[in-house]
């Protein structure tokens, strides 16, 4: 039985692979830094070793076959180090991945800046819905499923990816996406991102063409017809059929009701109506470029708008943490200006005029520069306060987010954070968390501290 061991498993692109190459008879061990949930979880469900730290000793405890390595992994580290020095084979992960797990697979890939992990979660549960049992890989973790990836069934060709645009591994620089060769591409939306390896706009660009160029001329490329930056990806040269979603194309919805219902429509005509409780322009998006994409391996609209209406979206994408004092405490992910207007917009609909507190932590490499911070401000715009962690990154977030004036609360202490947070909480608040990490685990301490604040009062 061959042994793999990865290079930053608790990732979650490296632990759903960890799970799948499980699931294929593989022996699987790792290594990562801390590791928090929800895939320290789904690791130790599935009964994988993890090793804490990038030692090289570990390569003693764990002689694998080949060393899948994350781009998590940098020159410099130890384990690195060794592989190379004593010339033991590895790889990357997404070269893994294409040459086990997706050869002779029909793969439906979610590229874009935003909505890749939402957008894949709805696609692989509308074709689950329709019996075709896709295997899937996915950045989160999907609450139809309860896991992030899966092999699909024996008799099923169809393999669902989140295309993610950042780079391979530390030798392999191009974009992870260009190892899966989609039949299907949706390409969601393309903004500026991940600062830490591209330049500009125009170098992801670039990336998103070289995935344009693995498409088949029988396949199809599923695109947001309202971004100029996807439509100027595609002038650089397109050998796929097109089909675009959103306002005034094939594929387009009509306006959410107050229960965020909305119809669907294809070339003019109502085709379906989407009954749910996700919020947002943003998620509507999302489930348009999902029917398309469906729709390219035979499943109709009404159907596929059957399955998104019993959708349960994604942990850590507006999931509901705990409900204290009818104060309600969110988790999610939102890490980009955009992707935080995005969320804060849809929560001020579903809530309408209940007090919004915002609490972020700007812990991505973009955030982390401070690239994206002139833009934080106008994205806080929908929170009526708006508390930010300054204590993981060199610029002053106080300065940056002044613009806020007196809703703004900052500190680079924990525990006065969390005590600050606390201590200006209202009943009926709906209190929104957003980072890309675990957050010093700041859900559970906040909701432990409301309950001791309101049940002392």
């Amino acid at each position: 039985m061959t042994h793999i061991h990865i290079i930053g498993i608790g990732g979650t692109f490296m632990g759903g692979l960890a799970a799948l190459a499980q699931a294929a008879g593989f022996t699987v061990s790792g290594c990562d830094g801390k590791l928090y949930p929800p895939m320290s979880t789904q690791l130790a469900q599935l009964g994988i070793t993890v090793h804490e730290g990038y030692d090289a000793a570990q390569l003693s405890r764990f002689p694998a076959d080949i060393y899948v390595i994350g781009n998590v992994a940098k020159r410099g580290m130890e384990v690195v180090e060794e592989i190379l020095n004593r010339n033991l084979p590895y790889t990357s992960g997404p070269q893994w991945l294409s040459e086990n797990i997706l050869q002779g697979k029909q793969v439906l890939a979610v590229a874009g800046t935003h909505g890749k992990t939402t957008t894949s979660s709805m696609l692989a549960w509308v074709l689950e819905h329709s019996g075709r049992a896709p295997g899937f890989l996915i950045g989160g973790i999907p609450q139809n499923f309860g896991i992030s990836a899966r092999l699909p069934a024996p008799d099923s060709p169809y393999f669902v990816m989140e295309a993610d645009e950042y780079d391979t591994a530390f030798f392999d620089k191009r974009s992870k996406f260009v190892h899966y060769r989609p039949r299907v591409a949706v390409l969601n939306n393309l903004e500026y991102d991940h600062a830490d390896i591209f330049p500009d706009l125009n170098a992801i660009q670039t990336q998103f063409h070289h995935l344009v160029r693995t498409v088949p001329a029988q396949g199809l490329i599923v695109a947001n017809g309202g971004d100029a930056n996807v439509d100027n990806v595609l002038q650089r040269g397109c050998w796929t059929p097109v089909e675009h979603f959103g306002s005034e194309t094939a594929f387009h919805a009509g306006e959410a009701d107050a229960d965020g219902a909305f119809d669907v429509y294809y070339q003019g005509q109502k085709r379906g109506r989407i009954g749910w409780n996700l919020s947002g322009a943003h998620n509507r998006l999302n489930a348009l470029a999902a029917i398309a994409a469906a729709a390219h391996v035979g499943v109709d609209v009404q159907a596929a708008c059957a399955a998104l209406s019993l959708f349960q979206n994604v942990k850590r994408r507006m999931e509901i943490k705990a409900r204290v004092a009818e104060i309600t405490v969110y988790d999610d992910f939102a890490h980009h200006p955009t992707a935080i207007a995005a969320t804060l917009g849809g929560l001020r609909q579903q809530v309408g005029a209940a007090r919004i507190v915002a609490v972020l932590e700007p812990r991505s490499n973009t955030m982390k520069l401070g690239t994206m911070k002139a833009a934080l401000p106008e994205s806080l715009r929908d929170a009526d306060r708006v508390f930010c962690y300054g204590g993981g990154v060199d610029w002053d977030v106080a300065d940056a987010l002044a613009p806020l004036g007196g809703k703004l609360h900052c500190s680079s202490d924990f525990d006065d954070f969390v005590a600050q947070i606390t201590a200006q909480a209202q009943t009926g608040d709906h209190i929104l968390i957003m980072s890309n990490g675990g957050f010093g685990g700041i859900h559970a301490k906040l909701s432990d501290a409301l309950a001791a604040r309101f049940q002392a009062a």
